[in-house]
């Protein structure tokens, strides 16, 4: 999935409308800001990251006020350190005002799935043979973003939806009668197809039916040891399940190919970003 102006402005105006309410309107700033104020405003890391969101930042200013002007002065994907300014809007300060919860929102959320991946990536650069990918434990509405977060950070991501790959999990098997049936029944589809196993005989009996991605599920990294000898090469293996910064290095000694993480996208902590107004003038 890749981000595209629609994309961006779809998802900014429903965070929009979520806090504006059906009015549209910022009572407290309607309230207490003169119309004719204007404002320059920094946007400041206030502890070190990857930054991400910058798009949907920008989105939101030029939805909610198109005179106001959105300057990013690092890029996604950027190493912040604590006080550097991420970015600089100018225009009505009415506007600036009531844009900022939203906006802090997106880059607090994304620079936060971004560091968090950054931690993973790095502690797997030894073992360049591995991917590290994310799942679909994402925010509802937000999986764009989201996964446009983990590569910002280094990773890369999984099947996008439902939609555009098959994979066969324990509930898919338990219903096909097996893991081979359940192989042979998806080739139909004619799209990629990946299984999970939980046990080295599913394993085996994948692939003797053909699979060419299984996913091992919650193994212990020696029995993720053995699952790579037994294959020999013959199917892509991915290690899920739990992986903490630990458990996904242990995984990835064991000679797994690629590694999924629900937690880039479920458990990372927001990045604590402020937005500061610096100068204001009448226009």
């Amino acid at each position: 999935m890749v981000l595209s102006k629609p994309d961006l402005q779809r998802i900014a105006a429903a965070a929009l409308e979520e806090d504006l309410g059906r009015n549209g309107e910022d009572v407290t700033t309607a309230s207490v800001v003169d119309t004719g104020l204007m404002g320059e405003a920094q946007i400041i890391a206030k502890a070190s990251g990857v930054l991400s969101g910058q798009g949907a930042a920008a989105a939101v200013f030029e939805l909610l006020d198109a005179s106001c002007d959105y300057a990013m002065i690092k890029p996604d994907g950027a190493w912040l350190e604590s006080n550097e300014v991420v970015a600089r809007v100018t225009g009505s300060l009415g506007s600036i005002l009531t844009g900022e919860r939203t906006v802090l929102n997106f880059l607090q959320r994304m620079s936060g799935i971004a560091t968090l991946t950054r931690r993973y990536a790095d502690a797997l650069a030894p073992y360049p043979q591995v991917t590290l990918l994310d799942t679909r434990k994402t925010t509802p509405g937000l999986r764009l973003l989201e996964r446009a977060a983990v590569r910002a950070g280094g990773g890369h991501n999984h099947r996008d939806g439902l939609w555009d790959a098959i994979l066969i999990k324990d509930n898919h098997v338990a219903a096909a009668g097996g893991v081979a049936p359940a192989i042979r029944r998806a080739r139909s589809a004619g799209l990629p197809i990946e299984v999970e196993v939980d046990t080295l005989q599913q394993l085996e009996e994948a692939l003797a039916a053909g699979a060419k991605i299984v996913l091992l599920d919650n193994m212990a990294p020696a029995t993720m040891r053995r699952a790579v000898e037994m294959t020999a090469g013959r199917a892509s293996l991915e290690a899920s399940g739990g992986m903490t910064l630990e458990g996904a290095v242990a995984a990835a000694h064991a000679g797994v190919d690629r590694i999924s993480v629900g937690a880039l996208t479920h458990s990372a902590g927001a990045l604590d970003l402020s937005l500061e107004v610096v100068k204001t003038w009448r226009s």
